[in-house]
Parts: C-alpha cells; sequence; structure tokens
C-alpha cells in the first residue's frame, strides 16, 4: 500500500500526505497567528504597555503561541478520539478552554508578579490567546475534515464568538 493511499472505510490519509496535511496546516496557523500577536504587541507598546515587559517580547509570546497551537490540536485530536463531536468542541469546550487559559493573566493583573505588568500589556496578553484560538481553531476544523470526513464536515458548525 503507497503512502497516498487511504485506510479502508476510513475515508484518513495515511503516512506522509497525512502527517504533511496537519505540518503544513499548523505552520500557516502558527505564522498567522504570531503575525496578529506582533501587532498586538506593538499596539500594546504604543498605548503604553511597559517596553521591559517580557511577555510581550517575541520570543516569549512565539514560543508560547507554537505550545498553544500544538497543544490545541492534540486536545482536539483527544476529544475526537473520545467521540466528542466537533458542534460540543466549538459551542462549549473551545470557549471554556480559552477563558481558563485567561485565568494566569487575571492573576498577573492581580498580582503583577512579572516585572512591568501593567493593565495595557495583561490585556495585549489576553487578546493573543484570542488570537491564537481565532487561527487555531479553522486550522483544526480544516484538516480534521479532511483527514475523515464526517456528518460534521458536512454540516459545518458556525464559528462561536470569542469575545
Amino acid at each position: 500500500m503507497s503512502n497516498h493511499s487511504r485506510q479502508r472505510g476510513t475515508g484518513r490519509p495515511q503516512g506522509r500526505r497525512g502527517f504533511g496535511l496537519v505540518a503544513g496546516t499548523l505552520a500557516v496557523v502558527i505564522v498567522a497567528a504570531v503575525t496578529t500577536n506582533s501587532l498586538i504587541a506593538l499596539a500594546a507598546r504604543s498605548l503604553s504597555a511597559n517596553s521591559g515587559f517580557g511577555p510581550l517580547s517575541l520570543p516569549q509570546y512565539g514560543g508560547l503561541t507554537v505550545a498553544g497551537v500544538v497543544g490545541g490540536w492534540l486536545g482536539w485530536r483527544a476529544l475526537q478520539r473520545r467521540g466528542m463531536k466537533q458542534r460540543t468542541v466549538l459551542t462549549v469546550v473551545v470557549p471554556l478552554a480559552t477563558a481558563l487559559s485567561m485565568i494566569p493573566d487575571l492573576l498577573l493583573l492581580a498580582l503583577r508578579f512579572i516585572p512591568g505588568a501593567n493593565p495595557i500589556g495583561v490585556v495585549a496578553l489576553m487578546a493573543m490567546h484570542v488570537s491564537v484560538t481565532a487561527y487555531a481553531v479553522p486550522g483544526y476544523r480544516f484538516i480534521t475534515n479532511r483527514l475523515a470526513p464526517s456528518q460534521d464536515a458536512t454540516n459545518p458548525v458556525p464559528l462561536p464568538a470569542v469575545v
């Protein structure tokens, strides 16, 4: 069986083609999210976020963006393997995970445990969480719909508003 054949009855590409689809899509998502996060950091600095606030530096938010996108994909796949439908993931899990991801930012806002933290810098970090989610979820759906077409794929669920 070649790397480009499909597993019988699953509609799932095998081998390099499936890996290439996942890796390529996640790479595009990461580049888009890091670019947007860079604009958010730039805007925050222009609005008086402390220039020495480490989390608004490219190495920090870039690395965390990569970790968030890859970690989110692993979580998305784990939920699918457990049989959770896209509709449930989109309407319950994604908004909940996005809100929970902001807890450290809210603690940072209250406790200022990182030097240079101020409200504008922390709000920028929170906006970055939304940015990553806004790019990652459509990317995950794209991959999912290509790897294993399902009823969810033919009847796409509109993305929930993330605010």
